[in-house]
Order: structure tokens, then sequence, then C-alpha cells
């Protein structure tokens, strides 16, 4: 895994980073591009933004938020219609979040899933990454009223693909978004997911 998509990602001059993450009301989508935004902006870019971008906030209704992530300024507030980074929290909106357009060429899809990159069954010209959030939440006892929490290991998902942020930038923006105990806690699985996502490029070009 040495060789992530760090090079693509950071690599290029005066960047911009757009990350738009899928999940349903309750599973903590706009919390988890707020946590992302911080680590970013700790990780040394000067430009981030996060915000909620469409759909009611109800309880398992579909959500999303995103990440803009930049080595400038942040002049752009619209929605982003198209993603370099797409990650999804609920195998039911995979075909939503990656339909045509969604996610751009040579771009990245990270997907909380039981399968592997290459038993997922989407085709498109970007990378897949797999990681069982679910699981290893409810292996490390984290939940809420009972529902595993599957934001933050997605952090942890998202920081061993794209490189874009490191473990100890995140570890420094949970603090930064919840009290001291639980940011440790939620770490733990965080670091389990860095270690346990299973990644496929789409390019050998990458």
């Amino acid at each position: 895994m040495g060789e992530s998509l760090m090079a693509f990602f950071v690599g290029k001059a005066m960047a911009m980073h757009e990350v738009i993450w899928h999940g349903r009301g309750g599973q903590g989508v706009v919390l988890a591009a707020q946590i992302l935004a911080e680590a970013a902006y700790i990780q040394g870019f000067p430009g981030v933004t996060s915000a909620p971008t469409f759909g009611p906030e109800r309880r398992g209704a579909p959500l999303t938020a995103s990440t803009r992530i930049s080595d400038g300024p942040v002049r752009t507030f619209s929605q982003i219609a198209s993603a370099d980074i797409g990650v999804i929290l609920d195998e039911s909106l995979l075909e939503i979040a990656t339909g045509e357009g969604k996610i751009k060429k040579n771009g990245l899809v990270i997907i909380n899933t039981t399968l592997t990159p290459e038993q997922i069954g989407i085709d498109g010209d970007f990378s897949i990454a797999t990681v069982d959030a679910s699981g290893i939440a409810r292996e490390h006892h984290l939940s809420m009223r009972g529902v595993p929490v599957i934001n933050t290991p997605l952090l942890g998902a998202l920081s061993m693909v794209s490189g874009l942020v490191s473990l100890e930038s995140i570890e420094k923006g949970l603090k930064e978004k919840m009290p001291r105990g639980r940011a440790s806690f939620n770490f733990q699985a965080i670091r389990t997911a860095f270690e346990r996502t299973l990644y496929i490029k789409s390019n050998p070009k990458l």
C-alpha cells in the first residue's frame, strides 16, 4: 500500500480536493465532513470548508455532506457536482453515489462494506477502497443508541488510501470536535480501519 493515491492528490500544485460523504440521517456524515476539514487545516492546508450538501436530516433519510480541501483560499461554495473522493457510509447508496459524473476521472470511492473492492461490482474510471466500518465499530463497542458509529472509522480509510491527512492530524481534529475521552475512543476504531482498508486501482497509471 506504499503507493497510495497521495502522489495524485497531494502532488498537484494549488489543487482543490473535493470530498462528498454519502450516508443517511443519523450516521454522522456532517460531523465526518467537519472532522476531515479540521484535520486538513491541522495538516497545513490553508483552505478548508465543510457543509451539509442536500437532503432532509431526518433519521434514515439519504443525506450528503461535503468537504473542500485546498492548497489556497477556497472561493467556491456551490454544491459539489463531481467529487475527487466519494465516501459511502451506507452501501444501499452506492449506485446513487457513483452514478455518471458523480466521481471525477481517476478519483476514489471508499465504501463501508464487508465486500472486497473486486466483489463490489461497479464500473467506473475511479479507484475503489472498502472497509467494514460497521464491523470495526461493533468490535470497538463504538455505538450510539445501539447503532454502530461508522463515520469516524471511514476517516481512517480515507487517510490510508488518499494520503491527504495523516492519522495524527485526524486525532487532533477529533479532539477539536468532541470531548477528549470520546475522541480517544473513536480514534482506536479509526486506526483499525486504517490498517484494514482494502484498495484497488482502476488505472495502473495513477
